[in-house]
């Protein structure tokens, strides 16, 4: 498949937590790009820099040095240029993580429609979108149920509804299958795959699962804060 817009621009991001003896530095020099359409894993040993490397990508941390842009828009060039990172990544993110993180006390539709109540919508739109997101995942007919009654497989579909509900194009996913069994897991990356295509984004994902690697356009190692395709 042709690849789309330049969604994720990272350019010579370096990172480093503490100063003096104490620094500790994450990501030195960084430079990467990904492209709607693609799904990419980026992989490497515990402390290689995965993680932070996600944060930033997703307006969580800010780089010590260095150019972010998404969806076209230079987003941080030494400093942050947009000032409102909450509505950043409403319009632009959307975030999967290894634990579903669905909030207990609400029903599966509700949990997708909250983001969008944060996001401004009227409640009888987010809960359409939410129903319509939950239906093209296939747990429409779990939407009542709350996170206790719901397997593993159908909550992580839960969650990943509730990253797309404001059609982001950017899409980060921190271990993903880490939870699931290899049919599971194979079910969520085939998912990620038709959401990069038929919603123009891009998916980039932290992950250790040796079972999903044949799943990427592109595997990108890092080690020592430092990246190389493979």
């Amino acid at each position: 498949m042709p690849l789309g817009d330049l969604l994720v621009e990272v350019e010579a991001v370096a990172k480093h937590f503490g100063e003096g003896p104490t620094r500790v530095d994450a990501l030195r020099a960084v430079d990467l790009t990904v492209r709607a359409g693609e799904v990419i894993a980026l992989l490497g040993p515990s402390g290689s820099g995965k993680t932070t490397l996600l944060n930033i990508i997703g307006c969580i941390f800010a780089p010590s040095s260095g150019k972010v842009a998404l969806d076209g828009e230079v987003v941080f060039d030494g400093r942050w240029l947009r000032h409102d990172l909450r509505r950043l990544r409403l319009d632009k993110i959307g975030f999967i993580f290894q634990a579903h993180n669905l909030l207990p006390f609400l029903t599966a539709e509700e949990n997708v429609a909250v983001v969008l109540d944060l996001a401004g919508w009227p409640a009888d739109k987010a809960r359409a979108r939410a129903r319509e997101l939950l239906d093209y995942l296939e747990v429409g007919h779990r939407a009542p149920a709350k996170p206790a009654l719901l397997s593993g497989g159908e909550a992580q579909r839960v969650a990943i509804a509730r990253a797309l509900a404001n059609r982001p194009r950017i899409i980060l996913a921190d271990e993903p299958t880490a939870a699931l069994d290899s049919k599971r897991a194979g079910l969520v990356m085939d998912l990620l795959r038709k959401l990069a295509t038929e919603q123009e984004a891009c998916i980039v994902t932290v992950t250790h699962d040796e079972k999903i690697f044949d799943r990427f356009d592109r595997l990108i190692h890092l080690r020592d804060g430092r990246l190389a395709d493979a």
